[in-house]
């Protein structure tokens, strides 16, 4: 075997995915490279600065830079570790549309540092059949190195918990690719699940999708109670008490973030388009913003009010924005609104976030956007509209 610098290097390491992951492993003993194109990013992680939120990251972070993990931007550091673990996934485009060539041309770029008796391990979700590309691309280089997909499972600021927690999917194509994989991860878990490559890329759409059909399965029930005058969780609670059948039927909310559509439209592509349930849901959850405003407009003259949203991170406790569909919302109301305010405590680099006092000092009317648990006791006399169920029955709407 080669004498290798680190155990692993992580490319696009410094992301909520690879830098999690990379803080693992250095914190169970291995020597860790984080690779990242974001120079931003590098620097902030090697300060010892988390770049994002993360739940019991920081201190680690601290404790170890320099000392068993480090990050650069220089791709050259891939040939200085005995496994690569690839932490690129595939993108849609503009037309909602994967772009699976885009992880495939990734790994063509570094083939270059590439050496042989390495491990390659994917570890983004993938459109299905990249494994098989990407091994394809391997073998022109001409080296002997092992590949497995490895589908991340964690939930964003769960990861420090859950790494160490959940169950690890592993798929090689080799059994040494597997034993490989397998002594990697059992550093985290001694959960290990084995599936086949292809196996393995449906098993991390599958579960996505599933999240995201349960919700907007949440989301319909929703509207369907508003339209009559009821309240949902009011009955969701009522259905789910003490009955262990209805027990992970969902609140209403926001179903987004970078992965839960994006998943579901892979699917959706990888089936000829063929996906009826998928569809719907992403009808029902990419409409609630529509059906919020519809709903307020029976009720209030919307061009007369200044309304505020509260919180424009994709879920709670998180400064994570991508494809918050609060910022959907805010699009929608300032076509039909007076004025739109947004607030958030955790969202960075926002030059619209106003403070929550001046928000609540200029609204007419509030929305929860995102849940965080500050907004659960929040004492104002201007109306708050809460389809999450945060603060209890009645949504406001």
């Amino acid at each position: 075997m080669d004498n290798f610098t680190y155990d692993a290097v992580l490319v696009g390491g410094c992301g909520h995915v690879g830098l999690p992951l990379g803080l693992a492993l250095a914190k169970n003993g291995m020597h860790v490279a984080l690779q990242d194109i974001s120079a931003d990013a590098v620097d902030s992680v090697n300060k010892g600065e988390m770049p994002f939120a993360e739940d019991g990251a920081d201190h680690i972070l601290k404790e170890l830079i320099g000392k068993r993990i480090f990050a650069t931007t220089n791709p050259e550091v891939v040939s200085e570790a005995s496994t690569v673990i690839v932490i690129i996934g595939t993108p849609v485009d503009e037309h909602q549309n994967p772009e699976p060539h885009k992880v495939v041309q990734t790994i063509k770029e570094l083939g270059a540092y590439f050496r042989s008796n390495q491990l390659l391990v994917l570890r983004s979700t993938i459109y299905p059949g990249t494994t098989a590309l990407i091994e394809g691309v391997v073998d022109s280089l001409g080296l002997c190195i092992e590949v497995a997909f490895c589908p991340e499972r964690i939930a964003e600021g769960r990861a420090m918990q859950e790494l160490f927690e959940l169950p690890q999917i592993v798929s090689s194509r080799t059994q040494k690719g597997f034993d490989r994989a397998s002594d990697l991860f059992r550093v985290l878990t001694g959960k290990i699940v084995r599936l086949t490559p292809e196996e393995a890329e449906l098993a991390k759409l599958f579960t996505n999708t599933w999240r995201y059909i349960k919700f907007a399965t949440a989301n319909q029930l929703f509207m369907m109670a508003e339209n009559f005058g009821l309240d949902y969780e009011t009955i969701r609670k009522g259905v789910s008490e003490d009955y262990p059948r209805a027990a992970d039927l969902p609140s209403a909310g926001f179903a987004a973030g970078p992965c839960l559509l994006k998943d579901t439209l892979q699917l959706a592509a990888f089936n000829n388009n063929e996906f009826f349930l998928g569809q719907a849901a992403i009808n029902v959850n990419e409409g609630l913003p529509y059906f919020i405003v519809s709903r307020l407009a029976r009720k209030y003259k919307l061009d007369a009010l200044k309304i505020g949203i509260l919180g424009m991170a994709f879920k709670g406790e998180s400064d994570d924005t991508r494809s918050s569909l609060a910022y959907k919302l805010k699009r929608v109301l300032r076509y039909r609104a007076a004025e739109v305010f947004t607030t958030d405590p955790y969202v960075r680099g926002d030059r619209d976030l106003l403070p929550l006092e001046e928000v609540l000092e200029n609204s007419d009317l509030l929305i929860i956007g995102s849940p965080h648990v500050i907004y659960r006791e929040l004492e104002t006399a201007t109306p708050i509209v809460d389809v999450w169920g945060l603060r209890g029955p009645k949504s406001g709407l």
